[in-house]
């Protein structure tokens, strides 16, 4: 991707707390990541009320079932995760009682 040089007014101490924590070589790459995030927000935010005019608005039981159902999904990623890496850790051993 092509990049251009922007100048932009950001709050000093904002700007200097960020270049702390990325250093001065991670600053740009910092900033085109939060506007990336903020536009996927406004995308996400157009779509939502799109879907409650043609769907009517999103209840909170919905949101609650949704929620839920999020946790459920991250439950079994941790789980097979967690599968994952015990059998990674179990395989050098089977390596070393065969040998």
């Amino acid at each position: 991707m092509a990049t251009k040089k922007y100048t932009v007014t950001l709050p000093e101490e904002l700007a200097e707390a960020i270049r702390a924590e990325v250093g001065p070589g991670g600053f740009s790459r910092y900033v085109t990541h939060a506007i990336e995030r903020q536009r996927e927000r406004e995308r996400l935010s157009e779509a939502v009320d799109w879907w409650e005019k043609e769907y009517g608005e999103v209840t909170e039981a919905e949101m609650a079932e949704a929620e839920a159902e999020r946790r459920e999904i991250e439950r079994r990623h941790a789980e097979l995760a967690r599968a994952e890496r015990a059998a990674a850790e179990k395989a050098p051993e089977r390596s070393r009682n065969a040998a």
